[in-house]
């Protein structure tokens, strides 16, 4: 793996700005303030990628809720295509049961942890459980998952930035970039 030293010259287009992301993550808290008003919500982010999102989205739900992290892996390192083997890397620190939680993702494509990941949270008998993600990309999915608060809507592109990385890198970036080829090919 290649990187430079100037990040932004391995980033072949900006998919989505700081302030495109911010206003998404204003109107994503907003609105699930809203559809969960009088209760009190547990926030479950997927590491490492999902970080900055969460943080943001944290921020702008105005409810009493509570925060978990897990840590799954399904990508073998500095590769762009997912193993489809799914190890859950650090699990929760506290019970969900009785509880309504956000399963709090980056980004869906296949499908494939996520699913795995929705059926393990729900053996732990949550009182609900839905998803929010920050960047759906259709065109990869393997397995239907109802998403029930979707960001943007991407296409088939290797996207960084804004925790989302290759190799470990580039999540620092503000904005939602597509990586160049030349960046992730060997």
């Amino acid at each position: 793996m290649r990187v430079s030293p100037d990040l932004m010259s391995d980033v072949a287009e900006v998919l989505l700005s700081e302030e495109q992301i911010a206003a998404k993550v204003a109107e994503m808290g907003a609105r699930i303030s809203a559809d969960y008003e009088g209760r009190e919500l547990t926030l479950v982010s997927v590491l490492k990628g999902s970080l900055p999102f969460m943080a943001d989205l944290m921020r702008r739900i105005t409810l009493p809720l509570r925060i978990d992290l897990m840590e799954v892996s399904s990508y073998g390192g500095a590769t762009t295509e997912s193993s489809g083997l799914v190890r859950i890397l650090k699990d929760l620190s506290a019970p969900i049961e009785g509880r309504d939680v956000l399963l709090v993702e980056d980004i869906i494509d296949t499908g494939l942890t996520l699913n795995y990941l929705m059926r393990y949270l729900r053996g732990k008998n949550p009182h609900s459980i839905k998803i929010c993600t920050l960047l759906d990309k259709p065109a990869r999915r393997l397995v239907e998952i109802p998403l029930d608060y979707v960001g943007f809507e991407i296409p088939d592109a290797f996207v960084v930035g804004y925790g989302l990385d290759f190799g470990e890198v580039y999540r620092n970036l503000r904005f939602v970039g597509v990586l160049r080829p030349e960046a992730y090919e060997s």
